[in-house]
């Protein structure tokens, strides 16, 4: 759980397209992402391409390896029993965390995409969406819109992050602008070389980025094609209505 200071609760949040655990270097190593994802020491982790495409969606990471060498949970969403996540999403929490609902969002487009929305008790309610966006704009525009609509009307905390595949610093996360403050805590692909901040966190209102980073270790730079992101927020709790 994350430190209390005064009335104000801070969370370390990250994000982290693992690549199904495919490095760089080709090869398929996910005790490489299993210490990647225990060194960010954070609250909340969105992990994206957490589970291979062909047959029951098998994960990449074994779920064993993430119980017996790091500090988080697996929050359950999975469909089928041999998968980490909902459209290759899953969500780390560190353990201990109350987990109160998970909702799994469908989102439009060409391409299969969904949503994870993962509402937490930090001290009252926070809630919490892990996603993996589409390839093109017009998609995006629509998922975000999507996502969205499923968190509108909740007056609590919501943090929205992943993997947005937005290469531009200023265009095209046109729905969230007003409701969310986008961060892109820096550059975290391509691995081999960072040019585009495509891993971002959005908070909403009540929360304020105190810190934020890209994780760039030699292991990192190898172990999937984008970087992972983390981020400090802090916010204040509020108490459900009834």
């Amino acid at each position: 759980m994350g430190n209390t200071s005064g009335n104000r609760n801070r969370l370390k949040l990250a994000s982290y397209n693992i690549r199904k655990a495919k490095g760089v270097d080709r090869r398929y190593d996910p005790g490489r992402i299993i210490d990647i994802l225990a060194a960010l020491e954070a609250d909340v982790v969105a992990v994206q391409e957490a589970d291979f495409r062909w047959g029951d969606r098998p994960g990449a990471l074994p779920a064993a390896l993430i119980a017996g060498h790091t500090d988080y949970e697996l929050v359950p969403v999975a469909q089928h029993p041999d998968s980490l996540g909902w459209h290759g999403n899953a969500v780390l929490v560190r353990r201990g965390t109350i987990v109160r609902q998970v909702t799994r969002l469908t989102l439009p487009g060409l391409e299969p995409r969904g949503a994870l929305r993962i509402d937490l008790d930090i001290g009252g309610p926070f809630s919490v969406v892990a996603t993996h966006l589409g390839l093109t704009r017009y998609h995006r525009q629509a998922q975000l819109a999507a996502i969205l609509g499923a968190v509108a009307l909740d007056d609590y905390p919501t943090a929205i992050m992943g993997d947005f595949n937005e290469w531009s610093a200023t265009r095209g996360l046109d729905p969230l602008q007003g409701d969310f403050a986008i961060h892109a805590p820096g550059k975290s692909f391509h691995a081999s070389m960072p040019m585009a901040a495509l891993d971002r966190i959005a908070l909403g209102g009540g929360m304020a980025l105190t810190d934020g980073g890209v994780v760039q270790t030699v292991q990192s730079l190898r172990a999937s094609d984008h970087l992972p992101i983390w981020g400090e927020v802090a916010f204040t709790p509020r108490k459900p209505a009834n």
